[in-house]
């Protein structure tokens, strides 16, 4: 089945989801949208409905809403959880006023500022979004980029930043040496990847930490950069269910980035380079407890369809979203290390 033909259950799936809003029972993040997506991605659009029958039991409604955000108010209801379902009809308006691409690049180069809003899942499900529609657009796939840039902005949430005087730029993988880890005592996790990344701001070292990445390169190459390096941090951090959960979303918050990319100008695409790099090394700096390997790392023996049919039986959403990141990263820029994450994953997450 090829990616296009998967593709094609796009609609029907997003069409049995257009009831339920953008969080769980639990309180974490409805990751369907993304996760059928990804399905997709990988030629398996025969997952799609079967998974979702399983996940719908954690679905919930989506929230009222409550009053509507001007094109000339917005900046008011930044943030603002309150009005996840207002930002969701604000984007339904825009995208009915405007091509959706227009819209993406307006917004991005808005909101990239906040990419680590919701532990990344606004911008996650927007480049799930913005692939489907560049698969093909239909109605039901407008309204999912109305939900994804929603929810971004609902959830918008900025890293401490501050201007580093002197230093040289590097690539990823060599600037993540000098992020430096928040001392485990002086943590603050509260039940979520928000409040640690909130605690952050009480952390003098962090704010300079944008600056380190070289942000000028082509985009393809600093994605490949960024994605490869997270993947490192996730195989030399990822030792139980929540450090896990919290890098993968360091490599897939970045991989996010190839798909908005095309739908960006220069300066957002650049922007929206050393965001990603700022949001996987604040990650890094409240869970990491362990530098990533530098030298080779061994590859599993599954091939991709084999790790494809290993995720689709776990069912874990991240499990799922990461394997088809990987993958993906791994087709344009090839490295084990993304293989051997992915692999990690699907054995260390709980089958669903």
């Amino acid at each position: 089945m090829t990616a296009m033909s998967a593709h094609a259950i796009m609609d029907d799936a997003l069409d049995f989801l257009a009831p339920y809003g953008p969080d769980l029972r639990n309180g974490l993040t409805n990751h369907a949208p993304m996760a059928i997506e990804a399905l997709c991605a990988v030629g398996r659009g025969d997952a799609v409905l079967p998974w979702l029958e399983r996940y719908r039991k954690e679905l919930l409604p989506r929230p009222a809403l409550q009053e509507r955000i001007t094109p000339d108010g917005w900046r008011g209801a930044l943030g603002r959880l309150d009005r996840t379902e207002d930002w969701r009809a604000f984007f339904v308006e825009r995208l009915a006023e405007e091509p959706w691409g227009d819209v993406v690049g307006r917004w991005t180069a808005r909101l990239a500022p906040g990419l680590c809003a919701s532990a990344t899942h606004g911008v996650i499900r927007t480049a799930h979004a913005v692939r489907a529609l560049d698969d093909a657009a239909s109605r039901a796939r407008i309204a999912e980029l109305a939900e994804g840039l929603g929810y971004w902005a609902a959830n918008y949430q900025t890293l401490p930043t501050a201007q580093a005087t002197g230093v040289q730029r590097l690539a990823a993988r060599d600037a993540i040496a000098r992020v430096r880890v928040v001392p485990e005592e002086e943590r603050r996790f509260t039940g979520t990847i928000v409040s640690s990344l909130e605690a952050l701001d009480a952390h003098p070292d962090f704010p300079p930490v944008i600056d380190l990445l070289d942000a000028d390169r082509p985009p393809d190459v600093a994605i490949a950069d960024l994605t490869e390096t997270f993947a490192r941090v996730y195989l030399a951090n990822a030792r139980d269910v929540l450090t896990t959960i919290v890098f993968v979303h360091g490599v897939t918050s970045a991989s996010a980035l190839r798909l908005l990319v095309p739908h960006l100008d220069v300066a957002t695409a650049r922007d929206v380079v050393r965001y990603g790099w700022q949001t996987g090394a604040a990650l890094y700096a409240a869970f990491g407890t362990a530098p990533p390997p530098a030298g080779d790392v061994a590859p599993p023996p599954e091939n991709a369809a084999t790790l494809v049919d290993r995720a689709i039986a776990n069912g874990d959403e991240h499990a799922i979203k990461l394997t088809e990141a990987c993958l993906r990263e791994h087709a344009v820029h090839p490295s084990a290390a993304y293989l051997a994450a992915a692999r990690h994953a699907i054995g260390m997450l709980p089958p669903a």
